[in-house]
């Protein structure tokens, strides 16, 4: 079956959402918008601690947080990136404001505004310890309202369709690759759907479930990177992969885990080993409130010296109520576990967080392939460079999706459907009776991930990672040959393919830079 829409969004959260919002009352066209689960079931809706934007023009300014994004980065970030999203921030916030997304506000009804690790003002906006939540319901209801959007949920994007299917060969080297469209897998018919688009956008989100444990939902399998690097465009700084410090531990839940935000030590709170010493004055003169990557790798450092599967985050010394009221769902949850945070200590430990990397995108969040956009997680605009700065991912996702929308209204007339494109071709392929090896396979790559390209890394154990997946790799797409697509063997392909990935560019940087730490090039004092 052969759909047509005029803008194709593969990808629900704040970036997929914002886009088509943007483009929907543009008068150029119909927009679908697929998501491969529910709209509610999205990395964003998991954010925690806010949003960062210059709002409090007494003491911040545009300046001050371009230099603390640059810093934070490893001065890797692209300035002209940075510029672009820092100085568009504030009418991003008004545009979220406006399709009904509620911030907290202080009594004299002014932003109440947190600070967060890396930052030198208080510019984070958020909504209790929910912010994600908030905007993602907010943007949802906006777009249930939009009569000019599709929503298909549930719909499992295969491919994005270039000149490749019409037969002709495109390597990395062909300068003018085109994207069609896309083929989507349709959960009622278990078929695969041609969906062809003049403009198509990804937004598919990060790439946490790569890894063992993540602060991710278990959708967050790569899918928009992998499939735009079988579709030969550019991908970019996937070595840089984000450690959030200070996820629960509780062995109980790997994916998701429990994130204990950024904002819980922007509020005081204080790292320590369970029997209550300090430590981050060894590594940190900004001690809990450094950047993410050096909190991380000090509690990395600290679980191995002493044998222990977690430290701690104090805020015992806070008052109880306040506490409550800033962080009601954290408080909830560590209850589950019998934590009472405001008698005790929270046991946190670091987990694959955010990916800075992505499918590389220009100042209008183009990629290199023509017709294709990319926004959100899964796109390198160059803002974070080698390590994110806390609650910049949510602005950038807003600021890139009103550049998306701006560049593809002004460009679609250019462009039209391409009827030539064959529908997807799975005759003489059987139905998919190995779920067992897919689901070990899944398994597999969590372990390779965790175990050899985490936290710290050494070209040894980057290497033996890189043998593994290759092997894992030549199965999978095997197997892909054979069978008929389902959601679980093509989650699997693109684990492995963004696997590679990260591991490929970290044995590609010999040195050690933001995120990506290894031991064989050293750079910071407390060497692993």
């Amino acid at each position: 079956m052969i759909r047509k829409f005029d803008f194709l969004i593969i990808g629900g959260g704040v970036a997929g959402m914002s886009f088509a919002l943007k483009v929907a009352n543009s008068g150029k066209g119909k927009v679908a918008l697929v998501c491969k689960t529910t709209l509610d079931e999205t990395n964003t809706s998991k954010a925690q601690g806010g949003i960062a934007s210059v709002t409090n023009l007494k003491v911040d300014n545009f300046e001050k947080h371009i230099e603390d994004t640059m810093i934070a980065g490893d001065f890797i970030s692209d300035r002209k990136a940075v510029e672009h999203v820092v100085r568009n921030a504030p009418k991003a916030i008004d545009d979220l404001v406006k399709w009904g997304v509620n911030f907290d506000k202080t009594a004299e009804g002014q932003f109440d505004l947190h600070r967060e690790g890396g930052h030198s003002e208080f510019r984070i906006l958020h909504h209790k310890d929910d912010t994600g939540f908030e905007i993602q319901r907010g943007l949802m209801d906006a777009v249930r309202a939009n009569k000019n959007i599709t929503v298909l949920e549930n719909h499992f994007a295969v491919e994005i369709i270039t000149q490749h299917h019409l037969g002709i060969e495109v390597t990395r080297k062909t300068p003018d690759i085109e994207c069609y469209g896309a083929y989507v897998l349709d959960p009622d018919t278990h078929k695969i759907n041609t969906f062809l688009s003049r403009v198509t956008l990804m937004a598919t989100g990060g790439t946490g479930a790569v890894y063992a444990t993540t602060s991710n939902p278990n959708i967050a399998t790569g899918d928009g990177i992998a499939m735009v690097y079988r579709a030969k465009g550019t991908v970019k700084d996937m070595e840089f992969v984000q450690f959030h410090p200070t996820v629960l531990y509780n062995p109980a839940e790997t994916h998701p885990a429990f994130l204990i935000t950024e904002a819980m030590r922007g509020y005081g709170g204080v790292l320590r080993l369970p029997n209550g010493e300090e430590f981050m004055q060894k590594y940190d003169k900004r001690l809990s409130l450094a950047p993410r990557d050096i909190v991380a790798r000090a509690i990395d450092r600290e679980m191995k010296l002493h044998g222990l599967n977690h430290v701690c985050l104090d805020v015992t010394h806070k008052d109880a109520e306040e506490t409550k009221k800033h962080f009601p769902h954290i408080y909830a949850k560590c209850l589950t576990i019998g934590v009472d945070i405001t008698k005790e200590y929270i046991p946190v430990c670091p987990s694959a967080h955010y990916m800075c990397g992505g499918i590389k995108v220009d100042l209008n969040g183009e990629s290199s392939i023509h017709r294709l956009y990319a926004v959100g997680e899964c796109s390198c605009t160059g803002l974070h460079g080698g390590n994110r700065l806390a609650s910049n991912s949510l602005i950038e996702a807003v600021v890139y999706a009103k550049s998306a929308a701006e560049h593809a209204v002004r460009v679609i007339d250019d462009y039209q459907f391409n009827d030539k494109v064959p529908e997807w071709n799975d005759e003489g392929t059987m139905s998919n009776e190995e779920k067992v090896l897919i689901a070990q396979d899944e398994r597999e790559v969590g372990q390779i991930m965790s175990n050899y390209v985490g936290i710290v890394r050494s070209d040894l154990r980057l290497h033996r990672a890189w043998k593994r997946l290759d092997l894992l790799y030549e199965e999978t797409e095997e197997l892909f040959k054979r069978v008929k697509a389902t959601r679980d063997i093509c989650e699997l392909r693109n684990i492995i393919n963004v696997g590679y990935l990260i591991t490929r560019q970290a044995i590609e940087r010999k040195e050690s830079r933001g995120l990506h730490y290894t031991v064989d090039y050293p750079k910071h004092a407390y060497d692993l």
